[in-house]
């Protein structure tokens, strides 16, 4: 129980200084915290509270295909996620971040937190829900479904943000992903 709490802990806080990284440099990430971009850039509202209210859908296959712990361990990581996001600049300040670093080390710091979540049977939801669920019902890697679904998301961007922002956050879903598709396997260390 008490390194569940750290590592979502942990997971979260990895997740969200890459979360600040993406926004600095005005880049997207994939799965529902892009979307979650897409509306905070397109409306100006704040990212936390727009990616809590995107996830609310996801919790329903999550609790009937992954059980009760990894739902309630995936709320609370979510939930943790929105408030960091919404309090972060209080706490952290960036300059300028060229786009280029933020993509790659926020794409890795960003995996590697996902990677302390999976391991501990957590997400942040969305599509992180139904990667996992793939993974244990097909033997899909988690790592690789993510990475495809992000591409697309990102690749949607095209619609609302310009090509070269859209190429730095495809850089930065495939660095997210390398780190899943690498480490995150069956047979590898799991929390319980």
């Amino acid at each position: 129980m008490t390194e569940d709490l750290v590592a979502l802990f942990s997971g979260v806080m990895l997740i969200s200084v890459g979360v600040a990284f993406f926004t600095q440099a005005g880049l997207l990430t994939g799965g529902t915290a892009g979307l979650a971009f897409l509306l905070h850039y397109a409306t100006g509202w704040g990212f936390g509270k727009i990616f809590f209210v995107l996830n609310l859908p996801f919790y329903w296959l999550a609790w009937r295909k992954l059980g009760r712990s990894f739902t309630v361990k995936t709320f609370a990581a979510v939930l943790l996620l929105s408030v960091m996001a919404e309090w972060q600049p209080h706490f952290l300040s960036l300059g300028t971040i060229a786009p280029a670093y933020a993509a790659v080390a926020g794409g890795l710091i960003t995996g590697t937190g996902f990677l302390v979540l999976f391991r501990h049977r957590s997400s942040l939801g969305g599509v992180g829900i139904a990667a996992l669920y793939l993974q244990d019902r097909y033997g899909w890697r988690a790592g690789t479904v993510q990475m495809a679904v992000d591409c697309a998301i990102v690749l949607l961007a095209l619609w609302t943000v310009e090509p070269v922002r859209v190429a730095w956050s495809i850089l930065a879903a495939v660095a997210l992903n390398l780190v899943l598709a690498m480490n995150h396997r069956p047979g590898r260390y799991m929390g319980q």
